[in-house]
């Protein structure tokens, strides 16, 4: 894929979208209006972004408990997702999910995870049905540095190395599993190091920069796709809010937030298309009200949706082939 102008003007749109959309899930559950736990992925959406705008809804992702940046980059629709918030009918799972557990098989997201460390196995499954099915697709694990800690990673990149299959492992590391720093849990100086070490190519980038993962993205995805295996990249972030809505982060300092908000993906984003003359102000302005409109449209077809009825609550338990 090459960045061209409509393709720059799509990957601002996801980001953008993604932001709005977490913007706006922070005010409603503040509000009493979403039930559940909800942890958002504003200051990350480089990530998701520059590895899912090589994807296509053939193309298989599994995600954490922070998935919605996941959902929307994989193209996922914003109403349905926020239906499934607000736990509502008409939900991408039924309104029986929210936000934790948020799927869409039709594009290819496997599903939120609330188990650190549970997807990816579950994408080294579906990167081995790939294979054997002799598709030319990718399945990629978004995962960040807490579950980088867990042995079902491990094993499910050994797994890949062996079986030569076409999977990426995506290491989102913002510098917290939960409120527990990186420095301290992670014993290894680099996640893309001790991942290099099960035996498949391993890089590290900067998240805030949207042109450095598509770059590091476009490598490995190519590199599958074409029966080369599977790849790790580690993706160096910083997320805007805590670990959840209500973390009152005392483990952060107040520069180290403001050092966050400095590093804002969309602003550099903008920044350096306007420098370059790739794209002009007045065009992304158009998509931040265009992204805007979509969100509250989504918040008010959330509110007028039924809850799920009583009768469904044992549907959808056990999957039949």
């Amino acid at each position: 894929m090459q960045l061209d102008q409509p393709n720059l003007l799509e990957a601002y749109r996801r980001m953008k979208l993604i932001r709005e959309f977490e913007e706006t899930v922070h005010t409603r559950f503040e509000q009493g209006e979403i039930p559940g736990f909800v942890h958002l992925y504003a200051g990350q959406e480089a990530g998701a972004v520059g590895v899912c705008l090589h994807l296509d809804d053939d193309d298989y992702i599994g995600s954490t408990h922070r998935g919605h940046g996941h959902c929307i980059a994989k193209g996922c629709d914003v109403e349905g997702m926020m239906k499934e918030i607000f736990g509502r009918a008409g939900g991408l799972c039924g309104g029986k999910g929210g936000s934790m557990h948020i799927a869409d098989i039709d594009k290819g997201m496997l599903g939120a995870n609330a188990i650190v460390g549970g997807n990816p196995p579950l994408v080294v499954g579906a990167a081995l049905t790939i294979k054997t099915k002799g598709l030319a697709k990718v399945a990629v694990s978004f995962t960040g540095d807490g579950g980088s800690n867990q042995g079902t990673t491990f094993e499910a990149m050994n797994l890949a190395v062996v079986l030569g299959l076409p999977a990426i492992f995506v290491f989102e590391n913002n510098g917290y599993g939960e409120g527990t720093g990186v420095s301290y849990a992670v014993g290894a100086d680099s996640i893309a190091e001790r991942a290099a070490g099960f035996g498949l190519p391993a890089r590290t980038v900067d998240g805030h920069d949207f042109f450095a993962v598509f770059e590091a993205a476009r490598e490995a995805i190519e590199r599958a796709r074409a029966g080369g295996g599977p790849s790790a990249i580690e993706i160096q972030c910083m997320r805007q809010y805590g670990h959840f809505i209500g973390d009152a982060q005392a483990y952060r300092s107040k520069a180290e937030l403001d050092q966050c908000r400095a590093q804002d993906p969309l602003e550099i984003f903008r920044q350096r298309v306007e420098e370059e003359g790739r794209l002009e102000q007045a065009l992304l302005d158009g998509i931040d009200d265009e992204c805007r409109r979509m969100v509250a449209d989504a918040v008010e077809a959330a509110r007028r949706a039924p809850v799920p009825p009583v009768e469904d609550l044992l549907t959808d338990v056990y999957v039949s082939y």
